[in-house]
């Protein structure tokens, strides 16, 4: 026999114990369903997708153990009419304090809604709620003014005045951000330059740290053209739009 032929031989054989030995194991791994495509279906399953990352990230203020909700108001819009809690039920809306001769940090957060505005303009399911801290001087008539000197147009974005004291008490119980008059803020008064973002059924929500704590807030002077303050500090304007368009879809 030629050398050639033992070699066939050989690896005939080497074919034949392989199937002996692996081929009955290879069908029983395949009939239990232990054969897993790492491309395929089950690691698809298995992985969230980043919409569904952010929405557990979303977590609910609470108090308590009492989920922090948007307390009873009524005030007045730039078109006279009054507006309470109940119009933005079922709607996702921003809140935000300032007042119309701010020069200071209003005009940067007024911008930033107005951009906000501009991607939800034809969302019905979407509102801003800008409340005046210096409700004295900023009647319907002078918030009118302003809407249209920032192009404000969303038919549920209302800038709302009334009595300065249920406004402050209403900025500083009902959503955490600093409101107060001092002498040495801006025509005497302060605030923060905070967002705060209430689901459709007027709950305040908001992304975790790093330590699973709610945020509370969103930066709302920093622009995404900014991108970072002189602090350091990062714009955030981007995440509240994210977040927006994932409580909307709730």
């Amino acid at each position: 026999m030629k050398k050639n032929n033992y070699s066939y031989i050989g690896i005939a054989f080497i074919i034949l114990l392989f199937g002996i030995i692996f081929i009955p194991k290879i069908v029983n791994r395949i009939k239990s369903d232990k054969v897993v495509d790492n491309t395929g279906r089950s690691e698809q399953i298995a992985k969230p997708t980043e919409d569904e990352k952010k929405a557990k990230a979303l977590s609910f203020i609470e108090i308590n153990g009492q989920r922090k909700k948007v307390p009873n108001f009524s005030f007045t819009n730039q078109d006279g009419k009054t507006i309470t809690q109940k119009d933005y039920l079922g709607k996702v809306y921003v809140v935000d304090f300032f007042f119309t001769t701010c020069p200071t940090i209003c005009p940067r957060m007024s911008k930033n809604l107005v951009e906000i505005q501009e991607l939800y303009k034809e969302n019905s399911n979407f509102g801003i709620a800008s409340f005046s801290i210096m409700p004295a001087t900023d009647t319907p008539e002078i918030l009118k003014d302003y809407a249209e000197n920032y192009g404000i147009t969303h038919p549920n974005w209302h800038l709302l005045t009334g009595e300065q004291e249920k406004i402050h008490q209403l900025a500083n119980t009902g959503f955490n951000i600093y409101v107060g008059e001092v002498e040495d803020g801006a025509l005497g008064f302060a605030h923060s330059g905070d967002f705060a973002l209430i689901d459709k059924n007027g709950y305040i929500r908001s992304r975790t740290d790093a330590f699973g704590n709610p945020k509370i807030f969103y930066k709302g002077i920093i622009s995404e053209q900014e991108k970072m303050d002189e602090d350091g500090n990062a714009q955030e304007i981007s995440m509240l739009k994210e977040d927006i368009r994932i409580l909307l879809e709730e």
